[in-house]
């Protein structure tokens, strides 16, 4: 009788931050966008929306893109030929998460780095060793270094300034390009309390997502220089990506962009679901940023006994994961603890 009435709540969905609905006020902007062909005229609001970016990271020009994978497929493609090979931390986005398309669309030899750094990210040591130098031409050759910033497997990990100039320099002695998926970069920056700019600089591409913990239904946005985004465009374009009237969809881009400093609400909100599960004897470490990750026995049994409690939330390398996003109060985390 009282699990029946626990399944009769609503669910709290902590699968994922984007799962986010926009609001009347995104919708609002959506509907009331000065849009164009963007394929042909290049949208207004898109263009706003991608020199907003752009700015944001200190960068020469952005693309806006469909997703987080098409904007790491595209920076993929342009800075790898076939058989070469690219170095990211284990259970990176691009390793695991995307299809196995750095391989099939970017010809790229995938080769996983530990975590020996911290949570997320090698040292640059491992950096280099790993990248070696030119050998015959008969050997593999190392050509691109991919960070993630925050590491989504990683529990949401974040790494600051120093620690990004240090892989960045690592990967420069190597004569590695450097690719950066800041699909949640902006959790990083308010976790960090550091200009988002600092955390990506140096970099030669960097993706950045609008669907996540900001809220907008739809995007990414990849950032370069001139020419690599005007090369990007056409690759774009190759994979199908192009949009007609895209302002409609910058337009929530838009109003993403100025609730980035609400994210720290989120990281509040998984800090407390995390202690409410240590003192429910779960085995969970403090969060960084916004995912929680606990380690159980057996994560697809735990996830299927939670779903029964109402609360929904999914298994990543072996462990349960829960996401705070803003669709989710600082009361449905309370609520969520007590149907445990």
């Amino acid at each position: 009788m009282e699990l029946s009435v626990l399944v009769a709540h609503r669910t709290i969905d902590l699968r994922s931050d984007t799962i986010t609905r926009p609001d009347s006020v995104m919708r609002r902007a959506m509907a009331e966008a000065d849009v164009g062909d963007d394929v042909l005229d290049h949208d207004p609001t898109m263009a706003a929306l991608e020199e907003a970016v752009a700015g944001l990271l200190g960068f020469e020009s952005a693309l806006w893109v469909p997703s987080g994978s098409m904007g790491n497929m595209i920076a993929l493609m342009l800075h790898l030929q076939r058989g070469d090979r690219f170095l990211a931390p284990e259970h990176a986005h691009v390793l695991g998460s995307e299809l196995g398309t750095a391989a099939w669309l970017a010809g790229g030899m995938p080769d996983a780095l530990p975590h020996d750094g911290g949570p997320g990210r090698p040292l640059a040591s491992t950096v280099r060793a790993k990248a070696g130098g030119a050998g015959p031409y008969f050997t593999l050759r190392t050509t691109l270094l991919s960070l993630e910033n925050t590491h989504n497997f990683a529990g949401g990990a974040a790494f600051g300034p120093a620690e990004w100039a240090e892989l960045v320099a690592a990967g420069r002695d190597c004569g590695l390009s450097i690719h950066l998926d800041g699909a949640r970069l902006w959790n990083a920056a308010v976790a960090l309390d550091v200009p988002i700019a600092s955390l990506a600089a140096g970099a030669d591409t960097v993706q950045v997502c609008l669907s996540k913990g900001l809220g907008a239904p739809v995007g990414s946005v990849l950032v370069s220089d001139a020419d690599r985004i005007h090369d990007a465009r056409r690759v774009r374009k190759m994979l199908g990506g192009g949009v007609r009237q895209g302002g409609v969809l910058a337009a929530a881009g838009l109003v993403a962009l100025d609730r980035i400093g609400d994210l720290a609400a989120d990281h509040a909100n998984a800090s407390a679901l995390a202690g409410g599960l240590r003192e429910r004897n779960w085995d969970v470490a403090e969060p960084e940023t916004n995912i929680v990750l606990a380690s159980v026995p057996d994560p697809a049994a735990t996830v299927a006994e939670l779903d029964a409690l109402g609360v929904a939330a999914v298994t990543v390398a072996g462990k349960v994961r829960f996401v705070t996003h803003r669709d989710v109060s600082a009361a449905d985390i309370d609520e969520a603890l007590s149907r445990l």
